[in-house]
């Protein structure tokens, strides 16, 4: 949304009338009602920019109607406006798009090396923001995301949604219940959180780049300089673009870049870490190659207080407990070895009820649950495996200065280089 300027009597009078004239066959963007009013249709509008397979499967989503599309691929482009009612308006350059007084949201579907920057921009230009994650690339993307979110007073959403709804994968409950047995203090304290394919979570390790690619004719429909934006200029390869770009560490970080904010956000929500990051990161993974992304074996995080999140990628313990405490364990289906739980925990008061709509927290400029400071510090922990993996060695991190301890390789990967233009 942007700020209007007040209007005169005799323009009110006009938007009066042109509005009863319209309403009922149109929706009307709120910049045209200035501010604080919404539309009759009370509906919101959204831009998104990058409309691959993600970005398309968000165009129907209620309480929003789509009214401008951006992609560097035509055929992408052409798929999403067959997808969407006629007058969309379309774009090659998400900086047109941020522009138009008639977006009140704009949606970040791009690969994650975008992240930052269109989020950013756009909350520049007044916009409040849904973008896909990792919430950023870098560390530093992130800070500079949670300045240009606050400064310019937007709502923020990071779409990844388990904290607060759906089924946690093998875990085969929602978030709730384990954030009311954490809180309860019935498992102790510290905890360990073990995240394998045992406890239900994959990790997805098809996410890997290749070491042999040739370069190869840019597709006609391509803007591939427009795609690489902000990356090192590499050759064009079919491999390092659209679905398989995961596997490059110009663009992301495999299947941790992909999987692990999914996974380990509701972990900082339910160990109350969402203030603060781990104190270390060790890792156990191969020598992982300049450019292409690899697999790993174990990686550990451990915070200042003793808990740990330990992310394992060879699954070796098919017995390993999801949480394991001095007092007990929790396993998948919501199993444990504290007797009569359930019973237990029905004494303990429920978790703290949280803003989960999203159409609701940009009318109402509410926080969201899944926000920019607790989205950040959940991307911070997987920025923070992807550094020492890179690196390949195990690192210390002050989670107030978001800066590594004694290692200026590690620091230099906190904010990496943008090919210009594109700068945050």
């Amino acid at each position: 949304m942007k700020e209007k300027e007040s209007t005169s009597p005799s323009r009110r009078n006009f938007i009066k009338g042109s509005l009863a004239a319209i309403a009922t066959v149109s929706i009307v963007p709120r910049h045209v009602l200035g501010k604080g009013f919404l539309p009759p249709s009370d509906t919101l509008t959204k831009a998104i920019v990058g409309v691959g397979s993600m970005g398309r499967g968000h165009i129907p989503y209620a309480g929003t109607k789509v009214v401008a599309l951006c992609d560097v691929d035509k055929k992408h482009l052409q798929t999403a406006v067959g997808m969407v009612e006629k007058g969309v308006k379309t774009f090659s350059d998400y900086r047109e798009l941020i522009q138009l007084p008639e977006v009140d949201i704009v949606h970040v579907a791009t690969p994650p090396h975008w992240h930052g920057i269109i989020a950013a921009d756009a909350a520049r230009a007044g916009k409040d923001v849904w973008c896909e994650k990792p919430m950023t690339r870098t560390i530093g993307e992130g800070k500079r995301l949670v300045e240009a979110v606050q400064q310019h007073g937007r709502v923020f959403r990071l779409n990844t949604w388990f904290r607060f709804e759906d089924n946690f994968y093998g875990m085969k409950t929602t978030v709730k219940p384990i954030k009311k047995l954490v809180q309860s203090g019935l498992l102790g304290w510290p905890l360990k959180v073990t995240v394998s394919r045992h406890t239900g979570f994959d990790w997805k390790f098809y996410w890997v780049g290749k070491t042999n690619n040739e370069p190869q004719q840019v597709p006609a429909e391509l803007d591939y300089d427009m795609w690489l934006g902000p990356a090192p200029y590499k050759p064009y390869s079919a491999h390092r673009v659209h679905q398989t770009f995961r596997g490059y560490w110009d663009y992301d970080g495999g299947g941790l870049g992909d999987m692990g904010q999914h996974y380990i956000d509701p972990i900082q929500y339910f160990l109350g870490k969402d203030d603060t990051s781990p104190v270390s990161v060790e890792i156990d993974a191969p020598q992982q190659h300049t450019e292409a992304v690899g697999t790993w074996r174990r990686i550990t995080y451990t915070y200042a207080d003793g808990c740990q999140i330990v992310l394992d990628g060879e699954a070796k313990d098919d017995k390993v407990a999801y949480i394991e405490g001095p007092k007990g364990k929790l396993y998948p289906n919501f199993q444990s070895d504290i007797p009569d739980l359930q019973k237990k925990l029905a004494a303990f008061p429920d978790p703290e009820p949280q803003v989960t709509d999203f159409v609701d927290a940009v009318k109402n400029r509410k926080k969201f649950a899944l926000n920019e400071e607790n989205g950040h510090r959940s991307c911070t922990i997987v920025n923070m495996g992807l550094i020492a993996l890179r690196l390949g060695r195990s690192l210390k991190f002050d989670p107030d200065k978001q800066e590594f301890i004694d290692d200026e390789g590690a620091n230099r990967l906190i904010d990496q280089p943008m090919r210009g233009p594109w700068t945050m």
